[in-house]
């Protein structure tokens, strides 16, 4: 009799379980027990009095509302504080369609929204998610009960103007919402204006949220506008506040004497900086000189930025907010305020600056035989472009030849150690443009990577990775202080396998069994298709198969420089972890004690969202350039070069400007074609006609479209 009732029990609860999922799946709308009856396919009487029933028991436990007599409506609240194990928190990715995705820790696959189940959430937010009960081979879903924190403070677009009312249209298509703006917030703005606007209101039962406009960036197309628009979006401010300001105009360039005798003098070594042609801020300089015993002394110089900006300082706290610099196409959105990043803090040729050194003794193998870090007092002799070193490490003639020489000689002994302990060659395709004075781009090129960028890489390598190996790995029994570290952590095996597989099908073997097997499959792979069709492709997927690189105080070592321990230590005038890296390295070195690391991996975990944010940005940049490079020659033929294939269409890439584009398979009028997901490519179903990864083809560009900076591509036959 006991276990009669059980079972009876159980089969209630799980049809509450079914009642409740209902609720859920339409959080805003009231329901009557006939209504829920018809959902679960429950049409006779003594079923639906148990529907009845149950709905009562739900309204009495909280579950629901009665919103009038007889109509019940669910509680979000009820989720959120009863429902334990049930609920979890997680970030929105929210697609063009309106659904969403929740990517949680609490969870190992990502849940699913329906759109009807977003409850006035937006892309990018953190929520709270109901899960509802896992269906068999189906995948996880919930619904989105409480917004947490809004992942986007502003919002940027087109302004639509009509008589009554005016909505902002969000460049960002994964914002699927416009904002209503009321005609007295629209700040002087007109119809079709780019602008900035802020939530003011979301009411419940509104689909649009109320906003104001706070900006007016101007009419879209301008190139000022859409690079301030890219930044806006990505909520990186356009210029630094009047305080910050005033604050770096009070510091002094001159260098009191009393400093320098607290310093290392290295003003007599020989001393010279290498960075792009159109660099400002030179955050690093390299000295080497000859010791007796035929070893070299080999410094490498990182600007002070620490010395001139206190912590918890109006400057300070502008750097952080801000985290790194970002490099659009046309400009530089510097971290901190040009009379620090472009003069008192850059190691500009002539000039006494005050630095932060890590200096080593090596050998002629490149063998470190020890190590000194400290502040110091440097001047560098000679600025350098990357292609006048470049210059002299191909002829040997120049100012400063045999220096430039014998690094480049240590460098490439360092690059390949790398490799040989696992290291993997990483190689990433550059797109620049060539600007006229609006700003409008007249000639797309690759940057090329060469001797003087890798010997200047594997220097400031060497130096990042020795002060953290000094933080990190103390001698003796003494433990390790905390301290900010850049960490990559181990492929995804699943990821890993997936891309063996989809390789092997292009023609390529992978050995994953074991770590070196898996960094000299990649290195092999890079050059064997290199110049190939497939080059992009593979080298994305190789991308987006491994971890990504972020900060944090937890050690793991970074895989993809194979090093077991590695930090960011030479570039503090344009990355905020570098500068508390700097004052992390000064106050241990004077016997101070380990700090909190709770505190510093919350800044680790915010530094790493700002460098995603600021890639972003700079790769939208580019996106921008393409368009606008190919928006007056619509109508032009192109020979490129098949880089993808989808159900919509193909992706071609320009062999000259590296420019993609789409071929919607629509327009290939000569056939039905299909795609052979399988065999990356798409088929011809009449003719067989086939067109894969890899093939060269003749295009004609068909459209632009600037605002979403997509390019259209017709075949020409």
């Amino acid at each position: 009799m006991v276990k009669k009732k059980r079972k009876k029990i159980k089969k209630k609860n799980a049809i509450a379980e079914q009642v409740l999922h209902i609720f859920a799946g339409e959080p805003f709308k009231s329901f009557n027990y006939k209504q829920v009856s018809a959902a679960l396919g429950l049409h006779d009487k003594p079923s639906r009095d148990l529907i009845k029933q149950i709905i009562f028991d739900l309204k009495d436990d909280g579950a629901l509302h009665q919103e009038r007599k007889g109509k019940f409506k669910l509680n979000p609240e009820y989720i959120t504080s009863k429902t334990q194990g049930r609920v979890i928190e997680g970030k929105v990715d929210m697609k063009q369609t309106g659904k969403a995705y929740i990517s949680s820790k609490e969870c190992d696959e990502d849940v699913f929204i329906n759109s009807n189940n977003t409850n006035h959430a937006i892309d990018g937010d953190r929520v709270k998610v109901f899960l509802f009960p896992k269906r068999k081979g189906r995948k996880l879903e919930g619904q989105i009960v409480e917004v947490l924190e809004r992942g986007h403070s502003q919002f940027v677009g087109n302004l639509e103007i009509s008589t009554r009312f005016a909505f902002l249209v969000p460049d960002n298509p994964s914002i699927t919402t416009d904002l209503f703006i009321p005609l007295d917030s629209l700040k002087g703005a007109n119809n079709g204006d780019k602008a900035i606007a802020v939530i003011t209101d979301w009411p419940e039962h509104s689909k649009n949220p109320f906003g104001k406009i706070i900006n007016v960036l101007g009419k879209p197309g301008k190139n000022d506008v859409e690079m301030n628009s890219i930044l806006a979006s990505h909520e990186f401010p356009l210029s630094f506040p009047k305080d910050v300001e005033k604050e770096a105009e009070k510091i002094d360039i001159n260098i009191p004497n009393k400093e320098i005798k607290k310093r290392k003098d290295l003003r007599e070594l020989p001393t010279f900086t290498i960075d792009p042609l159109d660099a400002k801020d030179f955050d690093d300089a390299l000295s080497i000189r000859k010791l007796e015993n035929g070893n070299w002394d080999i410094g490498i110089h990182i600007a002070d930025v620490s010395h001139y900006v206190e912590k918890g300082s109006v400057l300070d706290e502008e750097a952080y907010k801000r985290a790194t610099s970002i490099y659009l196409v046309d400009r530089v959105i510097p971290m901190l305020p040009e009379k620090l990043s472009n003069n008192v803090c850059s190691l500009r040729p002539d000039e006494d600056k005050l630095t932060f050194s890590a200096i080593f003794e090596i050998d002629n193998e490149a063998n470190v035989k020890s190590q000194w870090f400290g502040k110091t007092i440097t001047r560098s002799n000679k600025r350098f472009t990357y292609e006048e070193a470049q210059d002299i490490i191909e002829s040997g003639n120049g100012p400063f030849n045999k220096e430039i020489l014998k690094l480049d000689e240590l460098a490439k002994i360092l690059r390949n150690n790398r490799f040989e302990k696992g290291a993997i060659a990483f190689h990433s395709t550059e797109v620049r443009f060539e600007l006229d004075e609006k700003g409008h781009p007249i000639r797309a090129f690759v940057k090329e990577q060469k001797d003087a960028h890798k010997l200047v890489e594997e220097f400031m390598l060497l130096a990042n990775r020795k002060v953290a190996e000094f933080i990190g790995n103390p001698k003796g029994k003494e433990k390790p202080k905390t301290f900010l570290y850049r960490v990559h952590d181990e492929p995804n095996p699943e990821k890993l396998s997936t891309m063996a597989e989809f390789v092997a099908k292009l023609g390529y073997k992978m050995n994953t069994g074991s770590r070196k097997g898996i960094s000299n499959s990649f290195n092999r792979l890079f050059k064997q298709i290199e110049g190939k069709g497939e080059q992009y492709l593979i080298e994305s997927i190789a991308v987006r198969t491994m971890s990504k690189a972020e900060y944090s105080t937890q050690n793991i070592g970074h895989y993809g420089l194979s090093f077991d321990y590695y930090s960011h230590f030479t570039s503090p005038i344009r990355r905020y972890p570098d500068l508390i890296v700097h004052r992390l390295l000064f106050h241990y070195l004077n016997g101070g004690n380990s700090v909190p690391a709770t505190e510093y991996e919350e800044q680790a975990e915010y530094c790493s969202e700002q460098e995603r944010r600021a890639m972003e940005a700079e790769r939208e940049s580019i996106k921008l350039k393409q368009a606008e490079y190919l928006v007056d020659k619509v109508g032009e033929e192109f020979e490129g070069t098949i880089t993808g294939v989808s159900k919509w269409g193909i992706f071609v890439e320009l062999t000259e400007s590296h420019c993609e584009g789409m071929v919607s398979l629509k327009t290939m009028k000569d056939d039905f074609y299909y795609l052979d997901e399988d065999n990356y490519r798409v088929v011809g179903h009449k003719h067989q006609q086939v067109y894969q990864l890899g093939d060269k083809v003749h295009i004609i560009v068909k459209s632009v479209d600037l605002s979403r900076k997509q390019m259209n591509f017709e075949l020409v036959e």
